[in-house]
């Protein structure tokens, strides 16, 4: 259960359903009534919070369907028991409930129908597809939304006017009620049925197919982000879109599976989703010379086939994760990697992949990390404890919160000269571990105590002014940034996505301005000195980087990424591996302050914040850097991108090549091989044989 009023739904309703038998046999009206009303409300409360509950019971043959019915057949019993037996109204409802769910499949099958034929075969964001074919507006949101509850809901108006007739022993008011809920489930199904046929359905798949393809034609894209893999991967291909939109070639995103596109962030590349093998292999890429791929997944072959374009592994991360050097990487022709580290670790685990098909581009993503440029003159400094979570294996050493994390805050909140402590814990966090979710609660805790009494310290001072500004205007932001979204619930179906999909390059470029100044006015609306808990997308993982001095995490990437920015920090070693193992194991802390679980070497990263001069680690931090993330000159971006031009040459030229290579043996095919006999040939070849 989600929550606690989760789980007194799910109690209500699964004792509303005794009750109701007991009610029916006693007889009970009054009981039966209130019982009935308890399961109808606690049925609505966990299908609109999605429960697991809910998906559980049709999973045991206890679904939707099945508890409406229950309720129909203990109304039939309650009249039977309350000697309607042999009234007209005890017939009717029989009739009623007989034909309401003879409604229940020409809708279900309606619905189906609806939602299959507005599957598009190739779904788009950024192609204009409104010009090429015609795609008409999806069905009111209403009508499928939920349908089928609220299709069974409709019972609620026979179910009312029953008891009411029970109750006052005239027949009207059930009559009523059965009238409503037939003629209302049936027009149900009759508004549905236009959207099913004619100019309400999407054209048929070819001609979309052709549309694309058209497309493509025109657009004549040259490097392509290709990617497969479940919805919770999405953040993988969305941690590249801003490296595509900075792209110098036309770029394309290539995407699987629906779920991936739905679970898109927002990016002006076009954007093509391809469930099917077949379509994706039958699609016009003639003019992609390279082609990106993020994760090592099965489906790549269906795009590792064509031999026109030249195939990269950029994957979603450099670690020192077994996953940075998968043998399935052999089969690109080449393996790009952020600086000299990736390099080695491919020599290392001796995989296949040749030194040669290996280049440096750097890390794009990085750019938006600043570098070090100490603690401003009046501020406190400022130590960010990013932990992260504790995994699905249970190891120890996967997170520091468990065993380390309140011996951190502990010493940070009594560090003397005094810090500001961010806590920004990993939103998984005690998803797994009850232990974890329970020493996440009590940093919580510890922080925001800190804060409170640090309030009311007479030697931190604010500036109230510049603050009551700053939350000003992060309440005029945000009320932009919510017009610009739009109201919720305004996206239609897959088609209609497809057809109106094309991003509005202005309002895009807004947002992004807007978010940043967001972020600028975030930090401003609190004092400098102000202990923070972080929690949620924003502010964003980066942003806290930009505004700490120091950092305290664990092995993560967000380890190898706080490294771009050159400032001191430190990894815990909750495992207890000893600190020359622990740097041995994992290239990303030989440039850290390594802490036991105790946290007792605190004071040395400390130290080397307020006195940057005395810092024994920077140095190592430079070097740590160039060889996890390459050089800073030229920028990563512009590494990239040469490394694209010059993929793509290949690629071309390997194509000319062998068009010259087909175009010479197919001359050297024509003088070998025998040309159609002509009539002066015959006439030869009779002479000949005379």
């Amino acid at each position: 259960m989600g929550s606690a009023a989760e789980l007194a739904a799910a109690a209500l309703m699964i004792l509303g359903y005794p009750a109701l038998m007991l009610a029916a046999l006693v007889p009970s009206l009054p009981a039966f009534g209130a019982a009935a009303a308890v399961t109808y409300l606690a049925d609505h409360y966990l299908h609109r919070k999605g429960s697991y509950l809910i998906n559980r019971l049709s999973k045991v043959r206890a679904g939707l369907s099945i508890r409406f019915l229950i309720r129909q057949l203990l109304l039939i019993l309650l009249l039977a028991r309350l000697s309607h037996a042999d009234d007209l109204i005890f017939y009717r409802a029989v009739a009623c409930f007989i034909a309401f769910y003879g409604l229940q499949a020409p809708h279900g099958a309606l619905v189906t129908l609806i939602r299959n034929r507005r599957k598009m075969p190739v779904a788009t964001r950024n192609v204009d597809l409104k010009s090429r074919i015609r795609i008409p507006d999806a069905p009111p949101q209403f009508l499928l939304h939920r349908s089928a509850e609220k299709m069974l809901h409709l019972d609620l108006f026979a179910v009312v006017g029953i008891l009411v007739s029970a109750h006052l022993g005239a027949s009207a008011a059930g009559f009523a009620g059965m009238c409503l809920t037939i003629g209302l489930g049936l027009l149900y199904v009759l508004v549905l049925t236009p959207y099913v046929r004619g100019r309400k359905i999407p054209p048929k798949a070819e001609v979309v197919l052709a549309a694309v393809d058209d497309w493509l034609a025109g657009y004549k894209p040259e490097t392509v982000l290709y990617f497969s893999g479940s919805k919770d991967s999405a953040y993988q291909v969305n941690m590249w879109l801003e490296t595509m939109e900075q792209l110098e070639s036309r770029p394309l995103i290539l995407l699987r599976e629906r779920a991936i596109l739905n679970n898109l962030a927002p990016t002006t590349v076009p954007v093509i989703c391809v469930p099917g093998g077949v379509h994706l292999m039958n699609m016009d890429l003639s003019t992609v010379r390279v082609a990106l791929y993020a994760a090592n997944v099965g489906k790549n072959i269906h795009l590792l086939r064509v031999p026109t374009m030249k195939h990269v592994f950029i994957g979603h991360g450099d670690s020192d994760k077994l996953a940075s050097v998968n043998p399935f990487s052999k089969v690109y022709d080449e393996v790009w990697t952020a600086g000299r580290a990736g390099r080695d670790r491919y020599a290392l685990a001796d995989v296949g992949v040749r030194d040669d098909d290996i280049v440096e581009v750097g890390r794009p993503q990085l750019a938006p990390i600043q570098s070090r440029q100490g603690v401003p003159a009046g501020r406190i400094p400022t130590v960010l404890y990013a932990p992260t979570w504790e995994g699905w294996d249970g190891n120890p050493g996967n997170t520091s919160i468990v065993l380390a994390g309140e011996n951190i805050v502990r010493k940070l909140i009594a560090a003397d000269p005094p810090v500001r402590v961010l806590y920004k814990p990993h939103p998984f966090t005690g998803t797994v571990s009850k232990q974890a979710g329970a020493a996440h609660q009590r940093i919580t805790a510890l922080v925001e105590k800190a804060a409170a009494q640090r309030a009311g310290d007479s030697r931190f001072t604010a500036d109230a002014k510049a603050m009551a500004q700053a939350k000003a205007e992060l309440a005029r932001i945000e009320a932009r940034l919510a017009e610009l979204a739009g109201p919720a619930g305004e996206r239609g179906d897959e088609a209609e996505a497809t057809r109106d999909g094309v991003v509005d390059v202005a309002r895009h470029q807004e947002v992004a301005r807007l978010r940043a100044e967001w972020n600028d006015a975030y930090w401003r609306s609190f004092p400098s000195y102000e202990h923070r808990v972080i929690t949620g997308a924003e502010p964003r993982l980066y942003d806290c980087f930009n505004v700490s001095d120091a950092m305290v995490s664990d092995i993560s990437s967000v380890v190898s990424d706080f490294i771009a920015s050159g400032k001191p920090y430190a990894v815990t070693d909750s495992g207890e591996l000893g600190a020359e193992e622990f740097k041995r194991q994992n290239t990303a802390v030989r440039a850290a302050t390594i802490l036991t679980n105790s946290a007792a070497e605190l004071g040395e990263l400390l130290a080397a914040v307020r006195d940057p001069a005395s810092d024994p680690l920077a140095g190592d931090r430079v070097e740590l850097k160039r060889y996890l993330l390459g050089p800073d000159e030229p920028a990563s971006i512009v590494q990239f991108n040469t490394a694209v031009t010059d993929l793509a040459v290949k690629a071309e030229a390997r194509n000319v090549g062998q068009q010259a290579r087909l175009s010479g043996e197919d001359g050297a095919l024509a003088g070998a091989v025998p040309g159609p006999r002509t009539a002066a040939a015959d006439d030869t070849d009779g002479v000949n044989a005379g």
